[in-house]
Formats: C-alpha cells, structure tokens, sequence
C-alpha cells in the first residue's frame, strides 16, 4: 500500500510539472499570437522561440479548451460523490475550541468530528486514507481563541492554510436556535484571479449538491482578500420579499499558503502559493481577485 501511494504521488507530481511546462509555452504562444496581430514589436521573453512557436500556432485549433488542469484529477469525483469531511484540532485543544470544532463539524453536511487526544498527523492522514475521508479539516487556536483553520484534501493534496480572525461563535450568541442540517447553496464573491479560482475551489468541494429547495445559504465574501465567512437561511415573507436569518458562525479568513500535498509530507511537498508579507507593495497587492 505504501509503495502505491509513493507512485501515485509521483504520477501527480509528474502531471503538475507537465502543466505547468505547457502553461507557459500556452502563454508565450498568446504573446507572440498579440504582437503579430497589432504589429508590434516581439516580447523578449518569446524572441528566442519565436520561430518554434509560430510553427505550433499553425496547428492550434480555435475551439480547444487549452491546456488541462492537475485539478481535474483532485476533484475529479466532486459532484458525483458527497464529500466525506473529518474535523478535528490541534493537540490539547481548550473549551472554546471544542465547541468551535462542534460548530465547523456542523458547517460541513455529513461531517465526522475526532477527538484529536494523542494521535500524530501522520497517522491521522493514514486513517482518513483509510476511510475515504476526502478532506481533512483541522482548526487551532491561540490562548483559546480559533485562529488557523487547514484544509487538507485528501489523498494527494492540495493543502490550504488560512489564518482567522474576528471569529464569533454560534455559543457567543443568546438565543440562536438550532443549525439546519440541510445540504447549503454556496455564494463567491470577488474570486476572479487564478489563485482566487483556486481558493473557491478548494473551499466549495468541502460541501455537496444541494437541492433546489434548500433554505440554507453559505456566504464566501471576498475584499481585499480577506474572506468573510456568513452563515444565513432564509425564508420567503411574500412573493417579493424574503427574509435572511444568521446562525453563526461568522468569522474572517486569509490565505497564507497553499501546499502541494498532505499533511504527513507537509516538510517535503512543494509549495504552490505563498502570502510574502515583507516585500515591496505586499499590503497594496491583491492577490485572490484581478486588480
């Protein structure tokens, strides 16, 4: 079993260097395609294989689709099967991070929350392998406040790691009532970049299909990639109106990085993103959406 999982891991690895090989060959045949329609001088990162280039323009068809994605094989299930979620957290969580893991188990429909007790990441993932678990969702916190939340999807990656923050739980507030357990319509705002697309598809893959009579909505708001998380649902007053009623939790998240791979190889697995907070224009730069 170990050996299979190595070479299925090599395979992925292989394919994700492939596309990104013939990403920037697509790019620079884009360019190249740009400067010979207006009439414009070559740019000089293309001038070398301009030739070689302009040979596979000949033989590209309008109607393709492009170059195809490593993410077809990691979701390649999503939407044929629910997803199967596992949340837990990080050792010797405290009270307030209990009830938040209770409240994130009842976020995702169908989801299993583990006490974390001893157990290693490594192990943990061997057991979610072992299980079909798809994704791995663990939250930590700092002097009992949640403020990291790790999406890992299972059994190759990616592995996204957020940051949270202004998190109110639905404990925190009197008189809530109780969470519908119904399988939520999802809303994204504002992920229009690559990496935004990214983001909203490793988020979205955590639930799945909801049906057309749903009441419950989950909101993914973006700006300035910061990501409001809001929890709503909803009912009609009349045929005009409709009322919106919140049941927690609510909190904001960034991304800081994006992994290629899963936990137990978190030290050796490539890293697809990263948020640099101490260079030039960091805080200026927009990263999740097109500036």
């Amino acid at each position: 079993m170990l050996r299979r999982e190595v070479r299925l891991r090599r395979e992925y690895l292989y394919r994700k260097a492939q596309e990104d090989r013939l990403r920037t060959i697509e790019e620079k045949k884009q360019k190249l395609k740009g400067a010979l329609e207006e009439n414009r001088l070559l740019p000089t990162e293309v001038r070398k294989d301009a030739l070689q280039l302009q040979k596979l323009l000949e033989y590209d068809d309008e109607g393709a689709e492009g170059v195809s994605s490593h993410m077809d094989d990691e979701y390649k299930w999503a939407g044929v099967e629910d997803p199967k979620v596992m949340v837990t957290t990080s050792r010797d969580p405290s009270s307030r991070l209990k009830m938040f893991s209770k409240e994130a188990k009842l976020m995702f429909p169908g989801a299993q929350r583990m006490n974390r007790g001893n157990h290693e990441i490594n192990a943990l993932v061997r057991a979610c392998k072992a299980n079909n678990v798809t994704d791995l969702v663990i939250v930590h916190e700092t002097r009992g406040q949640p403020d990291g939340l790790v999406v890992c999807h299972l059994p190759f990656g990616p592995t996204a790691y957020f940051t949270l923050y202004n998190v109110v739980m639905r404990h925190d507030v009197p008189d809530i009532g109780t969470m519908s357990e119904a399988y939520p319509h999802l809303i994204f705002h504002n992920f229009s970049s690559r990496l935004g697309s990214r983001v909203s598809n490793i988020l979205k893959y955590l639930f799945p299909v909801p049906k057309e009579d749903s009441r419950r909505v989950i909101t993914f708001a973006n700006q300035e990639d910061f990501i409001s998380f809001r929890h709503h649902t909803y009912k009609k007053t009349d045929h005009k109106n409709i009322e919106l009623t919140e049941v927690g939790p609510r909190f904001e998240m960034k991304l800081y990085m994006i992994k290629l791979g899963t936990l137990e190889n978190e030290s050796t697995a490539d890293v697809e993103w990263r948020h640099h907070a101490y260079t030039h224009t960091a805080k200026k730069r927009r990263f999740l959406s097109v500036q």
